[in-house]
């Protein structure tokens, strides 16, 4: 029986936002046009060589319930949490946070000018593991394995599968598959992905044909593409040195109870919460 392809079901741009002490970003899942994509809660795109837009950062902040994944394309993120870790995350570096039954860190620019560019990913937890121990996945850039996907087409392995290659990190509630892929203007690529998944492609430069046929479509940079029903994702560069993000999870189909830094499965829990955030039992 012959893959089916995944339709492109809509496309969208992101939204200007604000967060932290005043951060300027884009906000492209997590809006009223696309509140989730279960079980991804929210993508920020970060990208200015402004540093007013950046240089306030994001101060000491809560979370509980889910999970955070930062990846750096330029510039340099100190991060500290209240269990006494630290590091700083540069071009080309990975955290995957799993803030679990609580955590307050902070994430501070590590420079006072020059570019800060890259994206930031909330993916949700299923209730089993909302209150287990924090913990981190992080690894700089040399963990990444870069691999020839298709003729013309690199793809840097953050979690998932390519040509054999496997990315550092893992989660088995979800099972995410994350991909920075670069194509030329004519290359094409076509990338299983497991029946079930939610997934989308975010490109952010250039521009890329995702899809076959009537559920085709082009996808300029700074739009997000919701893909629907199949195994796998044909994509094509339209432009010289397109770039994208190509992320994959499978849902949880449970209830979500969200207020700002907590994402829970009940409103009593989201109060617990906030009880236990103000008794200083994170």
């Amino acid at each position: 029986m012959a893959t089916v392809i995944r339709p492109v079901l809509r496309t969208l741009r992101g939204m200007p936002a604000s967060d932290g002490a005043g951060v300027k970003l884009t906000r492209v899942i997590g809006t009223p046009q696309l509140p989730e994509l279960d079980p991804f809660l929210m993508l920020d795109e970060f990208g200015t060589d402004r540093p007013e837009d950046y240089l306030a950062g994001f101060p000491s902040h809560p979370h509980r319930g889910f999970e955070t994944v930062t990846y750096m394309l330029e510039g340099r993120m100190r991060h500290k949490d209240n269990k006494g870790n630290e590091g700083v995350l540069v071009p080309g570096a990975v955290q995957w946070m799993t803030a679990g039954r609580g955590i307050v860190h902070s994430e501070m620019p590590e420079q006072e000018e020059g570019r800060m560019r890259g994206f930031q990913l909330w993916v949700n937890l299923p209730a089993r593991e909302k209150m287990t121990a924090p913990k981190y996945q992080e690894y700089g850039p040399g963990r990444f394995p870069e691999v020839d996907a298709a003729p013309g087409v690199r793809a840097r392995v953050i979690a998932g599968e390519v040509a054999g290659v496997q990315g550092p990190i893992v989660q088995p509630a979800t099972e995410p598959t994350y991909l920075d892929l670069r194509l030329g203007a004519g290359d094409r690529y076509v990338h299983a992905l497991p029946e079930g998944h939610s997934a989308f492609a975010y490109v952010y430069e250039g521009s890329a044909r995702l899809g076959e046929g009537t559920g085709a479509a082009t996808v300029q940079a700074r739009e997000l593409a919701v893909l629907g029903e199949g195994g796998a994702v044909a994509l094509e560069g339209r432009e010289a040195d397109t770039r994208l993000i190509l992320v994959a999870g499978k849902p949880l189909r449970e209830p979500v109870a969200r207020y700002g830094p907590f994402v829970m499965n009940t409103q009593d829990e989201l109060r617990q919460a906030f009880f236990d955030f103000q008794s200083g039992r994170f």
